[in-house]
């Protein structure tokens, strides 16, 4: 709720994403359970919460690990907690996540044999030290 913790994923996603006018990119849409088709979410401005993501370039065009398809690699960091928020606000802004099976069609989904999404990094304070603690996992694709 205070915002006291940082988390970074690393993503590819379908087709060519434009880099940010600034360093980083912001994706301000409202996410609400989408109740006939659970678990899905989905984008709606009057009912839905608040849900920020900011994402950040890395890489492009065949540049992520010598991709030969149409894809994006990025660096999201979630400001709000939704459920599902870093798959929606891809595939809402029209780049899916490769290989998701709830969000991406059917010809992005094949693209990955899983979910090409990481988390890659944590930040927080210790608990009884209030110590700052950092947490890095390496991207496997």
């Amino acid at each position: 709720a205070g915002r006291s913790i940082t988390k970074r994923y690393c993503a590819i996603v379908s087709g060519t994403l434009a880099p940010p006018p600034d360093e980083w990119g912001v994706i301000d849409l409202p996410i609400i359970v989408d109740w006939p088709n659970r678990p899905r979410r989905m984008i709606d401005p009057t009912a839905g919460k608040p849900s920020v993501t900011r994402w950040r370039l890395m890489a492009r065009d065949g540049q992520t690990n010598g991709r030969p398809d149409d894809s994006t690699r990025v660096l999201l960091e979630p400001v709000t907690g939704r459920s599902h928020q870093l798959r929606v606000h891809l595939a809402a802004i029209g780049h899916p996540i490769l290989g998701d099976a709830l969000y991406a069609p059917q010809p992005v989904q094949a693209l990955a044999s899983r979910l090409l999404l990481h988390a890659c990094s944590l930040n927080l304070n210790h608990p009884a030290t209030g110590e700052p603690l950092q947490f890095n996992s390496t991207i496997p694709f």
